[in-house]
């Protein structure tokens, strides 16, 4: 499929490549829609195996932020940012305050975060070129890690799927599998076990299971085990892709609620076998609106204690998607798509795109 082909089928606004070489800057920029706001999404660095993946990532996720804007009722569009290459030996102030210019020169139709592998220290280096950066140090106006943000509302999804499927919301006395205990994943075990949740972990990173097994208690588990864990929910907080043709028949959890981006390999072949298979499904960009929430939080200068307020609304908007899905017979991602597609039409009927003023 061609660059422009695939770009019709998603329905994207606008794709940048940047380079520059004298940092290492190999970056593309997506802009999905500009049709409730200006396009807010994370820049993510990640060392791919060819520029089709890297493109094809920045595509989903960023139509993904579409959708998780306007399910979650923010006057934002979608957009997001990748970096090409080895996050462990690219970083640099250069490369970020390259990216800055890149991201500066959009207008504002493009407002950058921090996403996997960036940090709030990163970010504070793009805010040294441009305003159209959220995520960066409190001390410089920004609103510092959206991750307990995102785990917060994360937390409160689940407590949605325990809800409909158990007919309790509470967590306790619960077993939980999160895969990834990074930023998101650590956050939302913390919220687990304050609930009495008990817990099963799995990560590439031994040093991260060794903090949260000794904060938290729990048990190590291997990745391969997760899929199938005997447990009340598998929570996927590290890649995508993860829910697919092979792992969907091994998993033995009534629930999948987890904080990665396109957890499902294929929105619609696994979303409707995971519906055959009994598992209700959390529609990723449902539940882990609460790092957008943040941001458009800082955008408009209220204190983080009203993003942690706002993220607790996801309860509710699971809960709706759930309940659509069952009286509509369809999957929740479809169901999910409808809600955003139907608030996207109905205000770009006002205003086609955002213009920065």
């Amino acid at each position: 499929m061609s660059v422009f082909a695939e770009l019709s089928e998603l329905g994207h606004e606008q794709v940048v490549f940047c380079r520059d070489d004298s940092v290492g800057l190999r970056a593309i920029i997506a802009i999905h829609s500009t049709a409730l706001g200006p396009a807010l999404g994370g820049c993510r660095l990640y060392n791919y195996a060819t520029e089709q993946e890297a493109l094809r990532d920045v595509l989903r996720l960023s139509r993904g932020m579409t959708y998780k804007a306007a399910v979650a009722g923010l006057d934002l569009g979608g957009g997001k940012a990748v970096i090409w290459g080895d996050p462990n030996t690219i970083k640099s102030e250069g490369l970020f305050r390259s990216l800055g210019r890149f991201v500066d020169s959009l207008g504002g139709r493009y407002i950058t975060a921090e996403d996997m592998n960036t940090t709030v220290e990163d970010m504070n280096f793009v805010h040294r070129e441009t305003e159209h950066v959220t995520g960066h140090s409190s001390w410089s106006g920004g609103s510092g890690d959206p991750s307990p943000v995102t785990a917060w509302g994360v937390f409160h999804g689940i407590r949605a799927c325990l809800e409909v499927v158990y007919g309790s919301p509470d967590v306790a006395g619960r077993t939980v599998a999160i895969q990834g205990v990074g930023a998101v994943g650590y956050h939302l075990a913390r919220f687990l076990h304050e609930g009495g949740a008990k817990l099963l972990f799995t990560d590439i990173s031994e040093r991260k299971l060794g903090r949260v097994a000794e904060e938290f208690g729990g048990s190590v588990i291997d990745d391969d085990d997760f899929y199938s864990a005997e447990c009340d929910v598998i929570a996927p907080c590290a890649i995508g892709g993860v829910i697919n043709e092979r792992t969907i028949p091994t998993i033995k959890a009534p629930i999948i609620a987890g904080a990665a981006n396109n957890q499902l390999a294929n929105e619609k072949v696994d979303g409707e076998a995971v519906e055959r298979a009994g598992i209700t499904y959390a529609p990723d960009y449902v539940i882990n609106a609460g790092g957008l929430i943040n941001v458009y939080s800082e955008l408009k200068r209220t204190p983080r204690e009203h993003a942690m307020a706002e993220a607790e609304n996801i309860f509710n908007t699971v809960k709706a998607v759930i309940n659509r899905a069952k009286t509509s017979g369809i999957t929740t991602t479809e169901a999910s798509n409808a809600l955003a597609e139907a608030r996207i039409e109905q205000v770009a009927r006002l205003q086609r795109f955002h213009l920065p003023r």
